[in-house]
């Protein structure tokens, strides 16, 4: 652990000794927790998420900020608490540490969750999808944290993919130009989180989890600085077919641009939106592929 940030920093007592004894640990996000849906569903999926990683044989750390320290690793009363936080921040590199100072509560971003784990020592994080590239980002120059993030930071994340509300295309190009590893699992297809498939290749295939701790091993032996993105399709039977959810999305950002949403409130507005739109079935798909995601970086952390 970096010693520089223990006055800032509270690792669970057992995610301490797990890290202490070389055991796997997976990192886990918490704006799907304080962003993602509502009291009481959004702890009954982050209770289920952790029960998937324990079951395969590795360790869940929830991140989060809660009054000004950066919790690694939440009881189960502290992640109750946060799933009915009524304003809690959105966290990422530029504000996590304001709200660390003013002592404020906040779910972790990609970005800020790579940062506390990376802290803590942890190597694997499970998230749903990153952040990436914005549609009409040549005028906007909407572009998630995330990519630069993945570009700095040393931890494998596994994800569906960049979510399918962005410009995957302009996504993967500056992933590329910051020299991140983008490993298709078990797919030469770039997955489009509610869908397994996108027009685009995935950048790199494996197969197996112990391929990508070797890759990650591999990074880390020869200097490259950063971390890598595993994109891991949705389960077959929970998917929302590419075409199908291309509509959804077109109205979501149409009533986004309609009523003037910008910044940060974009993908919560978007992602809630389409679950209106798609009578629910997007939350379902989108719970199957966090819980696809955390099976699998538990299967990394145990191969590492």
């Amino acid at each position: 652990m970096n010693t520089n940030s223990t006055d800032y920093l509270d690792v669970h007592p057992e995610v301490a000794e797990a890290l202490a004894a070389s055991k796997p640990v997976v990192a886990l996000e918490s704006t799907i927790i304080t962003h993602g849906m509502p009291w009481p569903d959004n702890d009954r999926m982050a209770s289920a998420v952790e029960d998937i990683i324990r079951v395969e044989g590795a360790l869940p750390a929830t991140i989060a900020v809660i009054e000004g320290r950066l919790k690694v690793g939440l009881s189960q009363d502290e992640r109750q608490s946060l799933a009915q936080v009524e304003g809690a921040m959105k966290l990422s590199r530029a504000d996590l540490a304001y709200a660390v100072a003013e002592g404020r509560t906040g779910g972790t971003t990609v970005a800020a969750t790579m940062i506390g784990a990376h802290l803590a020592g942890i190597k694997v994080f499970a998230t749903g999808g990153i952040g990436g590239v914005h549609k009409g980002a040549e005028k906007s120059f909407d572009i998630s944290a995330d990519l630069d993030e993945l570009a700095r930071t040393p931890v494998i994340v596994v994800s569906a993919g960049a979510k399918a509300i962005l410009d995957i295309e302009k996504t993967l190009e500056v992933l590329e130009t910051r020299g991140v590893p983008v490993v298709g699992f078990a797919t030469d297809i770039m997955p489009a989180f509610w869908s397994r498939s996108s027009p685009f290749p995935a950048p790199l295939t494996l197969d197996t989890a112990d391929a990508i701790a070797r890759f990650f091993r591999t990074l880390a032996g020869l200097g490259i600085v950063g971390g890598m993105l595993v994109a891991n399709p949705v389960p077959e039977e929970a998917e929302i077919e590419a075409g199908e959810m291309a509509g959804y999305i077109a109205t979501a950002q149409a009533d986004a641009e309609r009523q003037g949403v910008s910044g940060k409130a974009v993908t919560p507005f978007l992602l809630s939106r389409i679950v209106e739109i798609t009578g629910g079935r997007s939350l379902a798909t989108n719970i199957a592929l966090v819980k696809n995601n955390a099976r699998l970086a538990a299967r990394i952390a145990r191969a590492l």
